[in-house]
């Protein structure tokens, strides 16, 4: 009896450790967090376990478009679509606006041109600095875009976007406090450890709080704007999401790949 109850025991155990372990391997990395008055969905990868990756076009050399034509495309390789962000800004064409790199190899230049604002409105992208984040052999990175080309670091994958939110721990001083432009808003921060964060806006946000949310909620001494408004694109099938763009389409698209 008592060989009994010590084997029930060791096999509780055993059931317990092995439950925990499916359960770190199948950790939700997308929570609903709140900052100040605003909700959003934050998700939280570390570069060196979560397979992130940046996909643009599929087989047949035409965007994806959807986060469902990803999801098929990549369960056809005998994997899974855990999570998918817009990656940054795009043309009519899907064509991301500016640098793309995919699997090392670059797919579009660097954007450097100098657009003039027009009825007092500046695009997103080329409110300065914008930047690039990229994965490389030492991690996730947020740079300036100028900086970045100027460094030229080796990259697997790298995506241009822009503004900047944060900086080297400050907030990109173009934004303006209390600024009445309120949109749902993206983008992604490399913060403490190298950790990757992406959050998604579910209500209207201007810059600077946006950029604060990054800064001072999620520790990241350096942010990236993705995208806003109806380009705000979010796929994750444990949170029923997966959204469909007002454009007709997505550009370029992060992707967790498990």
């Amino acid at each position: 009896m008592i060989h009994l109850k010590h084997g029930i025991f060791a096999a509780a155990i055993m059931l317990a450790a092995t439950m925990t372990s499916l359960h770190q391997a199948h950790a939700q990395p997308c929570e609903q967090e709140g900052f100040e008055e605003a909700k959003y969905v934050v998700c939280t990868l570390e570069p060196g376990k979560a397979d992130l990756q940046l996909f643009w076009k599929n087989a047949e050399g035409a965007p994806y478009r959807t986060f469902s034509s990803l999801a098929e495309a990549v369960r056809a390789k005998g994997r899974t679509l855990a999570l998918a962000v817009n990656a940054g800004m795009y043309r009519a064409d899907f064509s991301p606006m500016g640098l793309y790199v995919e699997n090392g190899r670059e797919l579009q230049p660097a954007n450097t041109t100098k657009a003039e604002s027009s009825a007092g409105q500046m695009p997103n992208f080329y409110k300065k600095p914008n930047g690039v984040f990229f994965l490389g052999e030492a991690g996730a990175g947020i740079f300036a875009s100028d900086e970045f080309l100027k460094r030229r670091p080796k990259v697997r994958f790298a995506t241009q976007s822009g503004p900047m939110l944060v900086i080297a721990n400050k907030l990109n001083p173009i934004f303006i406090v209390g600024s009445t432009d309120r949109t749902r808003r993206s983008g992604v921060g490399v913060c403490e450890h190298g950790t990757v964060r992406f959050a998604i806006s579910e209500d209207g946000v201007n810059f600077h709080d946006f950029a604060r949310l990054f800064r001072d909620h999620l520790k990241c001494p350096d942010a990236l704007f993705l995208d806003g408004g109806r380009g705000v694109g979010f796929y994750n099938p444990e949170m029923g999401r997966n959204d469909r763009s007002w454009h007709g389409g997505y550009g370029p698209i992060f992707g967790l790949v498990e």
